[in-house]
Order: structure tokens, then sequence, then C-alpha cells
């Protein structure tokens, strides 16, 4: 059975960095993996995604470049490293893995496998 398993959220003032990790135990080959988050209240949104083929990443324009997207596609392994944290990103950030090839990868539905999510918290 394919679990992904978050880490590296906590509590962090505003304009600090952060980096969440995640990996998959079990065996998958996967072309994607991607990050969301879920605010107070809010519904889970898009964050960015990786294409293991050739590395290209995506992200959401409210990022504003603050985060990037790194990993080890034969660990299946994704890095979410965030800068300049400002309190509207407080969120559970969920990591997801998508084993097809194509499809709408800035929407829930197009990811297979998802975490368990971890808390960020920005506040001062």
């Amino acid at each position: 059975q394919v679990q992904l398993v978050e880490s590296g959220g906590g509590l962090v003032q505003p304009g600090d960095s952060l980096r969440l990790s995640c990996a998959a135990s079990g065996r998958i080959s996967s072309y994607a993996m991607g990050w969301f988050r879920q605010g107070p209240g809010k519904e889970r949104e898009f964050v960015g995604f990786i294409r293991w083929n050739g590395g290209s990443t995506y992200f959401t324009d409210s990022i504003e470049g603050r985060f990037t997207i790194s990993g080890e596609s034969a660990l299946n392994t994704v890095y979410l490293q965030m800068n300049s944290l400002k309190p509207e990103d407080t969120a559970v950030y969920y990591c997801a893995a998508r084993l097809r090839t194509g499809g709408y990868l800035y929407h829930t539905d197009a990811f297979d496998y998802w975490g368990q999510g971890t808390q960020v918290t920005v506040s001062s």
C-alpha cells in the first residue's frame, strides 16, 4: 500500500522560511508530484507541482516566486521550500502523487495518492 508522508510543518513568524518534505512509502513510479494547501474555512487549493520528466515546476500566482519545488523522482520524494512566509500562507499543506502522464495538475482530481497533511502556521 502506498502512503505519502509529509513533514516539516510548524509555527513560524512572517518573513521566515520553512521546508516541507514528502516521501512515498511503497513502490510507485509517479509522473508528477504536487503540493496543495487548505486554510481555515477554505477549500483545498493548488500550490505547485513538479513533473519528473524534465523537472519543470509550476506554481499558483499567489506564491509570487517565494516557493520552490525540488525532489528525487527515483525516491518519490518531493520538497517544498517556502520563503518570505506570510500569515495568509497559514494552512495544512498536502503532497500528492500522480501516476499517469498528462492530466490537469492544477486540480486535486488529477492526483492518485495523498499525504495526511502538515500544518504550517505563520504568525507573529
